[in-house]
């Protein structure tokens, strides 16, 4: 991968460990009293999650600097989007209090998982 692709992914996980300290700010003051105690643990969910996909992108950055792969870029794109599917529907759904949006959540989750096994398969290729 190129330096520059290194340095994007590099920003966009500083973007979203941001985001993701605002989200959880926004939602341990503006939301304390208005979701119930279920909703705040699906809200707690999503910043979580959004935490740790986060951090995952400084992965894909250094995983793209060490390792020249197209998979590794597929990986962080597809991290991206599905921090956004994931956490986006589960804050929706608890601000909006629409349930179908859980629907959408487990779409995320499985662009989760293969993110981290398309990470896993390129380093597997190059480092055996």
């Amino acid at each position: 991968m190129s330096n520059k692709t290194t340095i994007s992914f590099i920003k966009l996980g500083a973007l979203m460990m941001a985001l993701s300290v605002v989200f959880g700010a926004f939602g341990a003051h503006a939301l304390k009293e208005v979701l119930d105690e279920h909703m705040t643990k699906v809200y707690h969910t999503a910043v979580e999650y959004q935490f740790y996909h986060s951090l995952g992108m400084f992965v894909v950055a250094f995983v793209a600097y060490i390792n020249d792969d197209k998979k590794v870029k597929i990986a962080g794109y597809i991290m991206i989007i599905s921090t956004a599917v994931f956490c986006g529907s589960l804050y929706a759904m608890t601000i909006t209090e629409l349930k179908w949006l859980g629907a959408i959540t487990p779409i995320g989750g499985t662009g989760f998982i293969i993110s981290w096994i398309l990470l896993f398969v390129s380093l597997n290729s190059k480092f055996k």
